[in-house]
């Protein structure tokens, strides 16, 4: 079980050309750490040109539970899924397969505060099952993965079911030359897909990569304690 804490700072001051912006983030932040991280924000503001995206900071939005503590997770939201999965585990042993991979959960709660007076704050659940089946000669893998907020809708059973299907198929092998091929993917590898493509699909990143570059090509690319168990 791990713990972080990360404290980001956004810094806006009004200058001759316009309003600019600065951001600065620390990891493990103690109160102490406040004060400098601040004024290295106001720094890094006046340092910078004009942000032409600024918009106005609300106001009056407060929460009541803002100063309650971070929510934290434990190992007893793996209470009933580590049973099954250890059957899974049986079962596949039995099976003839071999199964490795991990379990993930980790609640992380963040908290957005304004000079204006804006308090919120967000508790998010979010746990991951990964599992890697081979056959005894390790010449056959096959994966598989679920997402989930507590791990009671995630049925172990039935990814080694799967599994051992995709085991079966690569039973059969056919040597081709070296070429283009239409190849058929799961739904959880197009997913998979899917989310790198959206990690790096930075809109000030993009915009960015356009105006340094002759053509429009879209380069790559807040308090938050965390509790993580796996």
């Amino acid at each position: 079980m791990t713990r972080g804490r990360t404290l980001t700072v956004v810094a806006t001051v009004d200058g001759a050309q316009g309003t600019a912006s600065g951001v600065v983030s620390r990891s493990a932040v103690t109160l102490d750490d406040l004060e400098p991280l601040v004024r290295a924000a106001e720094a890094a503001a006046r340092s910078a040109g004009p942000a032409e995206t600024r918009s106005r900071w609300w106001r009056g939005a407060r929460l009541p539970d803002f100063t309650d503590a971070p929510a934290e997770t434990s190992s007893a939201v793996f209470g009933d899924f580590a049973p099954a999965l250890g059957e899974a585990f049986a079962r596949a042993r039995a099976g003839g397969r071999e199964l490795y991979g991990f379990a993930n959960h980790e609640l992380t709660s963040t908290y957005l505060g304004t000079s204006t007076g804006l308090r919120l704050r967000h508790d998010q659940p979010n746990g991951t099952l990964e599992l890697n089946a081979k056959s005894p000669d390790r010449t056959r893998s096959a994966w598989a993965g679920r997402a989930t907020r507590d791990f009671k809708d995630v049925d172990p059973a039935a990814l080694d079911a799967d599994l051992a299907v995709r085991l079966g198929w690569a039973e059969r092998r056919i040597e081709l030359p070296a070429g283009r091929y239409e190849t058929l993917l799961p739904p959880t590898a197009v997913a998979d897909l899917l989310i790198y493509q959206q990690w790096n699909a930075a809109a000030r990143d993009a915009v960015e990569a356009v105006r340094s570059s002759p053509s429009p090509v879209a380069a790559p690319g807040s308090a938050r304690p965390s509790r993580r168990c796996r």
